[in-house]
This record gives structure tokens, sequence and C-alpha cells, in this order.
């Protein structure tokens, strides 16, 4: 086992251990709390919270549009660990980055799920939706309440590092996704490292990974992408 892979499981250990031992105490109203987040009952809940509820919605679907491409050639399923990480978020994709081997190419064809996800529509939509969700939190959101929120509920906290975990741990996927549409370390690799925005922007504007039964060469996806 690599180094980096050895990197992974101790950093989803430690973070777990944190998340059920270490962190603040899970409070009497969460499961009502979560409800009303669900459901859109979201009368006298901080605008911060509700923003990072939502955002925590889209974070996995920025992770599916890597991963269902990324977990053709693995022998590990990457559709589970995509579908788990819509409820437990970081706590998933670290056991995937754990077991998952480099894969810069894809071989085959794409359905119409993998036509969606390979969309830049999507990307755009996302990238609004997220847009929307953070005006709306920074805008109105009290920041004082959501400070003692954090470091008095256990919800609030780790959803709170779980947003940084995943946001921080695109990059890890990004390199092959590039590689895999010919593109090349250019400036859409560094915008893409700009937490939360930057993987939506690239998603935005990333080249269409072409339907094939071999992989694709680098300069016939980047004349695509070009175009």
């Amino acid at each position: 086992m690599s180094k980096t892979k050895i990197a992974f499981w101790l950093l989803w250990i430690g973070f777990s251990v944190y998340a059920f031992l270490l962190a603040p105490p899970d409070q009497p109203d969460t499961l009502e709390l979560i409800q009303k987040l669900s459901t859109g009952e979201w009368e006298n809940i901080n605008p911060l919270i509700i923003s990072l509820f939502n955002i925590m919605g889209i974070l996995p679907l920025i992770y599916s549009c890597l991963l269902f491409f990324d977990g053709r050639e693995q022998k590990v399923p990457a559709w589970l660990f995509s579908t788990l990480s819509f409820g437990v978020g970081a706590f998933a994709i670290l056991p995937y980055l754990g077991l998952r081997q480099p894969n810069p190419n894809f071989s085959g064809k794409k359905n119409l799920f993998l036509n969606i996800l390979d969309s830049r529509i999507l990307g755009i939509a996302l990238t609004l939706g997220t847009s929307i969700l953070l005006i709306y939190g920074l805008k109105n959101g009290d920041w004082e309440n959501f400070i003692q929120q954090w470091q008095s509920s256990r919800f609030i906290h780790v959803m709170s590092l779980d947003f940084c975990m995943l946001c921080l741990l695109f990059p890890t996927l990004l390199g092959d996704d590039m590689s895999r549409r010919g593109m090349e370390k250019n400036i859409w690799y560094w915008v893409a490292l700009v937490p939360l925005l930057g993987p939506l922007i690239y998603l935005s504007v990333r080249s269409p990974l072409l339907a094939t039964d071999i992989s694709i060469p680098s300069d016939q996806q980047q004349a695509t992408f070009n175009n």
C-alpha cells in the first residue's frame, strides 16, 4: 500500500474518531433540525446553516461528476461510495480514495446517466445553485450564532468539518479526470484548486469525454475542448 493510500486511511480513522468521540455532544433537537432543513421548514433557522446544509448536498454531485468516470476501471464500485457520500460526505469519499488506483483513461461508451454527469450544463446549474446559496447565507446569516452552534452542536460541528474536508480532497481526483479528457494542466487546473467554486467552474468548462472503446488521444481531446 502506497504512502498516499495510508494517509487517506489515517485521515479517515482520525476524522471518524474525532467526529464520534471528541466533537461537541449531540443535541436533543438534532433530528428535528435535520427534518426541517430537509423539508424546507427554514423559519427561525440561521441562513448560514441552511446554506451549508444544502451545499453539502451539492458537493456529492460534484464528486459524482468525477467518480462515475474514474470508477470505470476500478476494482471497487465507485457508485457505492458516491451514493453513500450524499449521506455521510467525506466519510465515504476517503475510503474510496484509499482503495482506488490511478486511472487516467476511460474506455467504453457513455450511457444517458454518464452523459448528464459529463454535461457542462450540469456544471453551470450547480455553479448557479451554489452561488445563490452562498449569497443567501453570507448576506443573511448570523455568524455569532453559527459559531455558538459550531461549538455546542455535534451535527453543525461535524458538518462544517465535512464541508472543509470535501473541498480539500477534490484535487486528488482532478489530475486523472483531466488526463481522461486530454486536458493539460493549464489555467483551469489551478482554478479548480480553489475550494468549492473552483471545482464548479471546472465542471462548467472541462472538455467532454468522447464515447469510445479506447482511451482518447490527448490531441483529439484537446481539440474538442478548444472547440
